[in-house]
């Protein structure tokens, strides 16, 4: 180890995160024009980083009008004023070469890591600590409050997870109260239909008694008329008899005088 190692160690900045690789970065870049200056944003992938301490550099690549533009910029510069970290791809080479002859989705590269919070450079976490050590301790409050403010102090995957299990457990009870309402539905149209089956019932029974009275005064009425008296046969018989003999007598004399 070289005696001048503990000054650059000492003078290496810390305010970037631990970026490698693979990863797809957004470089802000101080740019002088005439007696201005601004930040330049750029933007792409990681495909290089060489060197150690002082001297190390990294080179970023991006495809712009479908022309490939890659830059070179050392990590120790003042001109670097901060890195982003867009996404982590999952890569098992140093140097990425390969993605010169590749476009569109053959050049895109797989990621495994979804959760990015801790990725933080040594200032961050130093500042982050401090924080922390500053908030003085609260009382127990309510168990709803201490749920939240755990959820919040949780990061990463125990974060999710704690979501997730907050997500079920609403769901859940939103499937209760669901259940709740359609039992009090199916109650209430069974109590309706019951009242609109007994109201029926009711009106039939009604009607029913209103229709004895009647049938029973129209028995009264045929049982006290008199009967119509029937003549006997022998007299309807004699009273035709001679009805028909008559006309015989008349015709008998018409033929004698046609003999005469």
């Amino acid at each position: 180890m070289r005696s001048l190692d503990f000054i650059e160690n000492d003078s290496q900045r810390s305010d970037l995160p631990p970026f490698r690789v693979g990863d797809a970065v957004r470089v802000h870049v101080r740019v002088r024009e005439g007696d201005k200056e601004r930040i330049q944003v750029f933007e792409g992938l990681v495909i290089r980083r060489r060197g150690g301490g002082p001297g190390e550099t990294f080179t970023v690549r991006k495809v712009a009008s479908g022309v490939g533009v890659e830059r070179i910029f050392p990590i120790q510069s003042p001109l670097v004023t901060k890195v982003e970290i867009k996404s982590r791809g999952y890569v098992r080479k140093s140097r990425l070469y390969y993605l010169r002859d590749l476009s569109g989705k053959k050049a895109r590269l797989q990621s495994k890591v979804r959760d990015l919070s801790e990725l933080l450079s040594p200032d961050q976490v130093d500042q982050r600590d401090l924080v922390e050590e500053e908030v003085p301790e609260v009382e127990a409050a309510p168990e709803e409050e201490t749920s939240t403010q755990g959820d919040k102090a949780l990061r990463g995957k125990a974060r999710k997870r704690a979501k997730a299990r907050e997500k079920v457990e609403r769901m859940k009870k939103l499937g209760e109260a669901d259940a709740k309402r359609a039992k009090a539905k199916e109650a209430k149209e069974a109590k309706e239909a019951k009242e609109a089956e007994e109201a029926k019932q009711a009106a039939e029974k009604a009607a029913a008694s209103a229709d004895e009275p009647a049938e029973e005064a129209s028995a009264e009425v045929e049982a006290e008329a008199p009967a119509p008296e029937e003549a006997p046969a022998e007299e309807a018989a004699a009273e035709e008899a001679p009805a028909e003999e008559a006309p015989a007598e008349e015709a008998a004399p018409e033929e004698t005088e046609e003999e005469k």
